[in-house]
């Protein structure tokens, strides 16, 4: 496949977790994350997003959102569980994007903030009418995702490669 294809990057905020006395990492969804999460995922289905895999920190809110969202998608993309991503900055995020082979045209990761707000953020160069203000006017709340497209190789992802085309939240 040609580097030089068209290639969508889905960036997924978890839903909202509750805060039960455990480690960060092992928070689970609060009642409001797990009737959330499924709305998302419906949005990306309807939205024609096919995510061919999807890259999900480890922390349990995050494979919990992941496991409601995959259920609304028509296909279930290969999922890798990757601990990198709990809790990253945007340069390790961007590292792990890099690392994802090129027979991939659409990406989805499932994460936290505020790194997934930042990585929109930073990889969109130019953004659509309305995305950009969309998404700084709510921040990124729980369960909202972005979608970033871009042209080249995954290797070639850096900051200001693509464009916001899209942004969607609940209750907005």
């Amino acid at each position: 496949m040609s580097v030089d294809v068209p290639r969508r990057i889905v960036l997924l905020r978890h839903a909202k977790a509750d805060w039960p006395q455990v480690a960060d990492h092992e928070r689970p969804l609060a009642d409001r994350g797990r009737n959330d999460a499924p709305l998302a995922g419906r949005r990306i289905a309807e939205a024609g997003l096919t995510p061919e895999l999807t890259l999900c920190s480890t922390a349990l809110r995050t494979r919990e959102t992941w496991k409601l969202v995959v259920h609304e998608l028509p296909h279930r993309p290969k999922t890798v569980y990757e601990e990198r991503l709990y809790d990253a900055p945007v340069g390790q995020l961007i590292e792990v994007i890099n690392e994802t082979a090129d027979d991939v045209t659409d990406l989805l990761v499932v994460g936290h903030n505020p790194g997934m707000h930042g990585l929109a953020d930073a990889l969109a160069g130019e953004a659509d009418e309305g995305a950009r203000e969309w998404m700084e006017r709510g921040a990124f709340p729980t369960s909202a995702f972005a979608v970033v497209t871009f042209n080249g190789s995954w290797k070639s992802v850096e900051i200001g490669c693509g464009r916001l085309a899209s942004f969607w939240a609940p209750h907005e």
